[in-house]
């Protein structure tokens, strides 16, 4: 993999686009097709960057729907394809850009039948996510035994660090929560019968976007086959920050 690293970033010139750049931000806009990982700091410019060798590729004949740009804020997405749109304003909203979730929804509307959901999926949000978790508790567990389980918001930060780590739950446990491993029959019993609810209700947490979206890609080679021809270039912004899943995620679809 080749690896560039940004300076801190200079003021922008007069005259546009790469222009703009200084030699680094340069390279890494115009390097050609291939795995690459830029080292930047804060105020190397790596938003600029992203960017710049976005609107880079469409000028080079790249299909502006075959470029994917994942980000980990709303914010961010926004931003960036607010630049883009500055240089190319008709090319900028037929990007795929925007978080690793909102992007996973995107996919999964079209696909989420392969997975058991029907595509009208809905979305829960934290709050009723533990309320469907206590549902679940109240189904699995008398009163008696709940007592010695952990709260609803707990077994969802227990189930939420297993996928995203990819660790057995019972690791998960040992290391973040020891007074709970003796449960650990009981807490699995319940996080699976939450699991089965969910597809039940046709609903998804935050997690599960993610998850599915691997799934759909490891399982479905087809599916995998389909998408991973689908965009010519994955562009990651803070790509350092990606969890196991995020990143075997963007293996897949690379």
């Amino acid at each position: 993999m080749r690896q560039y690293t940004l300076k801190r970033e200079r003021p922008a010139g007069r005259g546009g686009f790469l222009k703009d750049l200084n030699d680094e931000q340069r390279k890494v806009v115009e390097a050609g097709a291939g795995p690459l990982l830029v080292i930047a700091g804060a105020g190397t410019g790596k938003t600029r960057a992203l960017t710049y060798r976005t609107a880079h590729l469409i000028e080079q004949g790249v299909a502006p729907d075959q470029i994917l740009l994942l980000t980990f804020t709303n914010k961010a997405a926004r931003e960036m394809i607010d630049r883009v749109s500055r240089l190319l304003p008709d090319a900028a909203t037929k990007v795929w850009a925007g978080t690793f979730h909102s992007v996973a929804n995107r996919i999964l509307r079209r696909h989420a039948d392969q997975l058991g959901y029907g595509t009208n999926y809905g979305i829960l949000d934290p709050q009723e996510a533990r309320d469907l978790m206590d549902l679940t508790l109240a189904r699995c567990v008398d009163e008696p035994g709940k007592r010695r389980l952990p709260k609803a918001k707990v077994l969802l930060k227990m189930l939420s660090t297993a996928v995203n780590t990819d660790k057995p739950l019972g690791k998960v446990i040992e290391a973040d929560h020891p007074q709970f491993l003796s449960a650990l029959p009981v807490i699995d019993t319940v996080l699976t019968a939450y699991l089965g609810h969910k597809v039940e209700m046709n609903v998804m947490d935050y997690d599960d976007l993610l998850v599915n979206w691997q799934l759909l890609l490891a399982d479905h080679p087809e599916m995998q086959a389909a998408w991973s021809s689908r965009f010519q270039h994955i562009l990651v912004d803070e790509f350092q920050d990606t969890n196991l899943l995020q990143a075997r995620i963007v293996d897949l679809m690379a």
